[in-house]
């Protein structure tokens, strides 16, 4: 899908029908590309005269990192959107004092409600289309953090009384997004440090409090998704603990009971062998003799081991619905 915003020399925004006929005609124009069809954007590429390497990095199929080049006349931008799913989308901006161009290959709606309100958003320049479309995006991730911050704590407390490993399951699917949503955060920050910070376009240091304003929320998120990767690895820690402590006391409980049934095995085996003389192998009542002695050999080793303290010990972890 291609469409056109153009500020006209009476100064009115104005949705157009994409053309790149009279494109000098308008004070400035915004064309967003939303195509999966490389080649439909390459024509508009070559008539703005784009540098090969830009080209490159904005159709390429792989994700770029978030990222900002400074050329002669233009500056390129990757950014990405957070999706619902908390999968992202990126979004490739070109833009100077005459034009914006964004192209991305899937719908975001963060674009479509700049789009739909820009008349109404008192945007004089590209440069003020620019700071609405990344202070929109970083806006979008605070709710999902939020989300995560919340399913985190729902996890350490456990309400739903589940399995160490369901939690160890449902952990690691956080951590992953956790650490997708830190792989475009960081550079992202690094993005608006330069761009803050640029003396190359003149209309972004006139424009740079509001860009401080967005860089304040990077920091702010960056944070944040810090903050959750600890309590998650805290989290991770924990639950391997406990399971680490389940497994050694059910370690425990079967060492306790092999090594009780230890002299048992002897006895019944050292009278299981088929010789012809053995002591006592005559006595009418040996049977019971034998049995009598393995049940002591029992009792005194199951209280050795209550008084060790390693009998009948607590758990450590025990799930309680109260």
């Amino acid at each position: 899908m291609y469409r056109m915003l153009v500020k006209n020399k009476s100064g009115e925004l104005e949705k157009m029908r994409y053309s790149l006929a009279n494109l000098d005609a308008y004070e400035w124009v915004w064309i967003d590309l939303s195509s999966s069809r490389k080649e439909e954007a390459a024509d508009l590429f070559r008539y703005y005269r784009f540098h090969p390497l830009a080209v490159e990095d904005c159709l390429d199929s792989i994700n770029q990192r978030p990222k900002v080049d400074f050329f002669d006349e233009y500056m390129f931008l990757v950014i990405y959107a957070l999706k619902e799913n908390y999968l992202m989308e990126e979004l490739d901006i070109f833009v100077n004092e005459r034009f914006i161009i964004t192209y991305h290959q899937k719908a975001i709606k963060e674009i479509n409600e700049i789009w739909e309100n820009a008349a109404d958003s008192l945007a004089d320049t590209p440069i003020d289309i620019l700071h609405q479309l990344i202070d929109k995006v970083v806006d979008e991730y605070f709710p999902k953090a939020y989300d995560i911050e919340e399913k985190l704590n729902a996890l350490e407390e456990n309400a739903d009384l589940l399995s160490i490993k369901e939690l160890m399951n449902h952990l690691y699917d956080l951590r992953m997004i956790i650490f997708r949503i830190r792989r475009v955060i960081l550079p992202m920050n690094d993005l608006l440090y330069r761009i803050t910070h640029t003396e190359k376009m003149t209309l972004i240091s006139e424009k740079q409090y509001y860009f401080n304003d967005v860089y304040d929320h990077l920091l702010k998120l960056r944070e944040m998704i810090e903050g959750y990767r600890d309590f998650s690895a805290d989290l991770r820690d924990n639950y391997m603990s406990v399971s680490s402590n389940n497994m050694n006391e059910t370690i425990m409980a079967l060492t306790i009971i092999t090594t009780i049934f230890m002299p048992l095995s002897f006895i019944a085996g050292l009278y299981g062998m088929n010789f012809s003389f053995m002591p006592m192998a005559g006595w009418r009542n040996g049977f019971w003799y034998v049995m009598i002695v393995m049940g002591i050999s029992a009792v005194l080793m199951v209280i050795f081991f209550k008084a060790k303290g390693w009998l009948f010990r607590a758990r450590a972890y025990r799930r309680s619905k109260e």
